[in-house]
């Protein structure tokens, strides 16, 4: 669905915030994409929407070049920014306009996720709404378009833990085979049972690209009351329950990705990372 090449971009000149990434990524899964403040994720996301024009490499996106707007391009894909401009109309006439851009919306759709956000008055202005509230009728509009690519850069923001856990079923609920789905995030624990995949960027670097499945099979996530007593430790912290810990599973232990512990991890041996996930630049996540 989404191929980059050696993909490179900057606001200013001689200060790349995208440098020379590589990027396959299939339909049918949600993938979580993360990194520190500043690392470019926004503007990885937009280069894939057509907002923004790379200095150079290759994107193609369902086989669309997104530089060129083409109507079948934009029909199909919907981008939540983290934020976005209030529109000066009621919730039935946001739909009403917005709606003819996307052939494949369901009105249906859009009033069950409604009524899951529990947002039931649709002639409310939307400037009247919270910022959270607002979010939610985007969120419900973008995934009843039926898009089959949905951009989401801090969807869960703004969003209080009710909301949070309605997004994660809705979420769930949009995605089908032909469907993929991106979420941006500094949340990471909102990603808990969602994601099939994870991409970290570093620096404008794609750092890791792997399947939850893979990453279990080469890291393993454990708990322990005496960390002592664990050998190839990469990362551990204390908790309530004792020290949570990432390792390289050399025993081939079965465990749960703990995303908050895998991306300290990643971020405190970069190079091991590489080590252990050499292909992780260039694979095609499945």
């Amino acid at each position: 669905m989404i191929k980059l090449n050696d993909l490179k971009f900057s606001y200013k000149k001689n200060k790349l915030v995208i440098n020379d990434v590589n990027l396959n990524i299939e339909k049918g899964y949600i993938h979580g994409l993360l990194g520190k403040n500043g690392t470019g994720k926004t503007t990885l996301l937009k280069l894939i929407a057509g907002l923004l024009f790379p200095d150079s490499g290759k994107i193609e996106v369902m086989g669309f070049n997104p530089m060129k707007r083409q109507v079948g391009f934009l029909s199909d894909v919907f981008f939540l920014p983290e934020e976005f401009e209030v529109y000066k109309m009621s919730i039935e006439n946001y739909v009403k306009i917005h709606s003819k851009f996307y052939p494949n919306f369901s009105m249906e759709d859009f009033d069950y996720y409604l009524n899951e956000f529990e947002i039931t008055d649709k002639k409310a202005k939307l400037p009247s709404l919270s910022f959270g509230t607002r979010k939610k009728v985007i969120i419900a509009f973008g995934l009843a378009t039926r898009a089959k690519l949905m951009i989401l850069d801090e969807p869960t923001n703004s969003l209080d833990i009710p909301s949070k856990t309605q997004f994660r079923k809705i979420i769930l609920r949009a995605m089908n085979e032909e469907t993929s789905i991106i979420i941006s995030t500094h949340q990471v624990r909102d990603l808990h049972n969602l994601i099939d995949s994870i991409i970290i960027l570093d620096n404008g670097n794609i750092l890791l690209n792997a399947s939850n499945q893979e990453i279990t099979s080469k890291l393993f996530f454990g708990v322990s009351q005496s960390i002592d007593s664990e050998t190839g430790i990469l990362y551990n912290e204390e908790s309530i329950s004792g020290n949570v810990f990432v390792k390289e599973n050399t025993q081939k232990q079965e465990s749960n990705i703990d995303i908050e512990l895998l991306f300290n991890s990643v971020f405190s041996n970069k190079e091991k990372i590489k080590e252990l996930f050499p292909n992780s630049i260039n694979k095609v996540i499945k």
